[in-house]
């Protein structure tokens, strides 16, 4: 039996491979108490329309600015701990076995973990070439082309108006 590696290009990335890999220690460009302890599982197999993310959410920590997608769909399926997702208006307790999918129509929203214990869970979404976030508490729109990132603050917007 042949034996898998990350390197090795195969499709199949084994358990055991997964737990080898160094964490990445990501946090949010917009919340520096959003951080994020990441084993990027998609660019082992070469994958590039999705990417899938082994994530560990420590004590006291979030996972995002509260934001929405335009143009990308995620996902979100917790395998142990429990955090708090916040989801448009409302905020609901989540623990393993639970999923959470989010289309480009979804209301803003946000994960949390105010328990001891970590949170870890798999996420995924689409790696679009555009995609528009909106963070409407802190009033900011990132636009993403190719690799490239930029925001605009959203009380400094202007209309167009079309020409008569």
């Amino acid at each position: 039996m042949a034996v898998v590696t990350a390197e090795s290009g195969h499709p199949l990335v084994t358990a055991e491979t997964i737990k080898a890999l160094d964490e990445i220690r990501h946090v949010h460009q917009f919340n520096d108490n959003a951080v994020r302890n990441t084993r990027s599982l998609s660019d082992l197999v070469g994958m590039t329309h999705l990417g899938v993310h082994l994530v560990r959410l420590e004590s006291g920590h979030e996972s995002t600015q509260f934001h929405s997608h335009q143009c990308d769909e995620e996902f979100l399926y917790i395998l142990s701990g429990r955090g708090i997702a916040e989801i448009g208006d409302a905020e609901h307790q989540i623990g393993a076995g639970d999923f959470m999918g989010f289309n480009t129509s979804s209301p803003a929203h946000s994960l949390r973990n105010p328990f001891t214990e970590d949170l870890v869970y798999l996420m995924s979404g689409e790696r679009n070439v555009i995609d528009i976030c909106d963070y409407p508490r802190i009033q900011r729109r990132m636009y993403r082309v190719g690799g490239d990132k930029q925001y605009v603050e959203l009380n400094n917007l202007h209309d167009v108006q079309p020409k008569p």
